[in-house]
């Protein structure tokens, strides 16, 4: 049976903890209504980039322009069967929206499963639903959680998450995998065929959405998945690029979180993988110069293993030389380098459509991720059931 759940935004509302559980979500079958209070489907939420640079707290920078899908004044409650509240600076506000805590309280007068990261707590403070209830958070979110009632979980890592009953709590958004995974199991879903093992083809400047939704979506279903780039070491980090459009005759280009890398290029043997992802961005304008990325994308393609590659991605397939005879799309500024490699162009109309021809998946942009996460799934046979 066919879920629906909520995801209740906000202005600088955190951009991984709004699109990593709405595109991953989406990916899995299941519909998502994304709505702020005051607003309709088709604005827009601006969003923040939080991340620690060395300083004593986080920093923050602009990120994507988050669309909302659904209107807030629309919305029954009795309609959905789950509740996501991302973190950011947007629960400060939310958190004194009394509509916005007579939404929580519903669901949790219903029973409802209700998936809560970092800042996203304070709305579920305000809204008096923790008292005696098991709950982390981002640490600053600890004095009104405990004022609040609950049972306080130390967040010795960002990757925290904390169940109780119908509770799911992440501390930031690196305890998505283990966030969205619980999300699913609460609201009946069963994951099957995921012992899977992924590689990420990753670089410097590559799009920060392409990296991190299908790598946490992916991990969520309980996949083994390691990102990796040439001449950097497990541990070390890939700043990345927000593309996104504002306006002008192209994207605009802000910076991006860093993303961690979880595992050595030069110590890897590529031929364990079930499949290869390939990023966006600007990185494969060089990583499809490194000869030793051309040969690991050759390998995939030549054992007929499941390749998926995104927007600017496909300069890398291209350059490897394994796009001839292969119908698929990109990014339109990439058509050139598709058509010239041999391959059919597939228009991209709308921009979220995504392809499969035989081992591989296309897209064209990160708005399509939940069609490029759900076609990778089919190759690699990992189903969501509920």
């Amino acid at each position: 049976m066919a879920k629906k759940v909520l995801l209740l935004c906000g202005d600088y509302v955190e951009d991984y903890e709004v699109m990593v559980p709405f595109q991953a979500l989406q990916a899995y079958g299941i519909e998502v209504d994304a709505v702020c209070p005051g607003k309709k489907a088709g604005d827009v939420c601006r969003t923040a980039v939080h991340q620690f640079s060395g300083h004593q707290t986080y920093s923050e920078s602009r990120g994507h322009n988050f669309a909302l899908n659904a209107t807030f004044d629309s919305i029954d409650s009795a309609q959905y069967d789950g509740l996501v509240i991302p973190g950011g600076r947007a629960p400060e506000y939310l958190a004194m929206d009394e509509s916005v805590l007579t939404v929580v309280q519903k669901f949790v007068q219903a029973k409802k499963p209700i998936a809560s990261v970092c800042h996203g707590q304070l709305i579920l403070a305000a809204a008096g639903v923790v008292a005696n209830k098991t709950c982390t958070a981002y640490p600053a979110v600890k004095p009104a959680l405990i004022d609040a009632g609950c049972q306080w979980v130390e967040a010795d890592t960002g990757s925290e998450c904390v169940t109780d009953g119908n509770l799911i709590t992440g501390a930031t958004y690196f305890s998505h995998p283990e966030f969205i995974s619980q999300f699913v199991k609460a609201l009946g879903g069963t994951v099957t065929g995921s012992d899977k093992k992924i590689l990420f083809l990753c670089g410097d400047y590559m799009e920060d959405y392409e990296v991190m939704v299908p790598y946490q979506a992916l991990q969520a279903l309980g996949c083994t998945v390691h990102a990796v780039c040439p001449n950097k070491q497990a541990g070390d980090k890939c700043p990345t690029a927000i593309h996104d459009f504002e306006g002008d005759q192209t994207y605009s280009e802000k910076p991006g979180h860093d993303f961690s890398l979880n595992a050595s290029f030069d110590q890897l043997n590529f031929s364990e993988y079930d499949a290869l992802v390939i990023p966006g961005g600007r990185a494969p304008e060089y990583l499809a110069l490194n000869e030793k990325v051309i040969e690991i994308v050759r390998e995939f393609m030549e054992k007929g293993k499941p390749i998926a590659s995104i927007c600017h991605g496909q300069q890398i397939l291209s350059a490897a030389g394994v796009l001839k005879g292969k119908k698929c799309t990109a990014y339109p500024a990439v058509k050139l380098n598709v058509v010239l490699a041999g391959a059919t162009w597939l228009e991209p109309n709308p921009i979220h459509r995504c392809f499969t021809d035989g081992n591989l998946v296309t897209g064209a942009a990160w708005p399509g991720h939940p069609e490029f996460v759900a076609q990778l799934m089919a190759l690699l046979g990992i189903r969501v059931s509920f």
